[in-house]
């Protein structure tokens, strides 16, 4: 996983924070360079994100980029408020939704974000300086919590477990994606392939008896070795019964 090191977070508060003017000279702007670089990176994945490659699709000299974007580093930090301030556009809670369907609603906006931009799951979580698209995002997620009975303390930290569950199993179903081949969506062949050798290797059942009905009953339900897309919808209505019977049974309130 990437490390988010090598930020002027000076320098980055006035690019996230100014206004997004298009330059007369380069025809670009903060904004749509930036939009630009989530693009590539979407289709070619981080490592294509040079400042380079930026201005050849951008069609300007690699200078006229650095006033909008600082550097590379700063780029990554634009690109993240900016793909936090759209997550929410396509989605639509409903007037009078329960707690239960906002909730829901802010854990699909951010899987399906994931599955939009798999970078992003690349990238370790530090200290982001907020943005207004990250600032944005946090008063929705927040909004869908507030009033149903948590401390502050407890909506922050149920709104990081949900955070850190989506990213968590988006980046492992991910991983699963991209180590099958083309065209392959279940395990089944791969199992049989290797199940004779891992047998003999282990050479007794016996040995992992849970493990093993476990894992055969995984594959006998799903055809996968794995399955981090079913851990996260299982994850989600966890954490919704959790909240549920937080709220039935109320605490001193200092969140443990």
């Amino acid at each position: 996983m990437a490390k988010r090191t090598g930020v002027d977070e000076f320098n980055l508060i006035g690019l996230l924070w100014r206004d997004s003017s298009v330059s007369p000279r380069s025809g670009i702007s903060t904004q749509s360079v930036t939009a630009l670089a989530v693009d590539l990176a979407d289709r070619e994945g981080l490592d294509a994100l040079t400042v380079r490659r930026l201005a050849e699709e951008a069609g300007v000299t690699a200078m006229a980029l650095y006033p909008h974007i600082g550097g590379r580093a700063e780029l990554v930090e634009l690109m993240l408020d900016h793909v936090a301030g759209v997550i929410y556009e396509a989605v639509t809670i409903p007037e009078g939704a329960d707690w239960r369907e906002r909730v829901t609603a802010i854990a699909e906006a951010n899987w399906a974000s994931c599955q939009a931009h798999p970078w992003i799951t690349d990238l370790a979580a530090g200290r982001p300086v907020p943005g207004p698209g990250a600032s944005t995002k946090y008063e929705t997620e927040l909004r869908a919590l507030d009033g149903i009975g948590l401390t502050d303390i407890e909506m922050e930290h149920t709104l990081t477990a949900l955070l850190s569950l989506v990213h968590g199993t988006a980046r492992a179903t991910l991983a699963v994606q991209r180590s099958r081949a083309p065209g392959e969506d279940q395990d089944t062949d791969w199992w049989s392939n290797i199940e004779p050798a891992l047998t003999a290797a282990i050479g007794d059942e016996a040995r992992f008896p849970i493990a093993w009905r476990v894992s055969r009953s995984l594959g006998d339900l799903t055809g996968k070795a794995n399955d981090p897309e079913g851990a996260y919808r299982r994850g989600v209505g966890l954490i919704l019964d959790g909240i549920a019977k937080r709220l039935d049974t109320p605490t001193s309130g200092n969140g443990r």
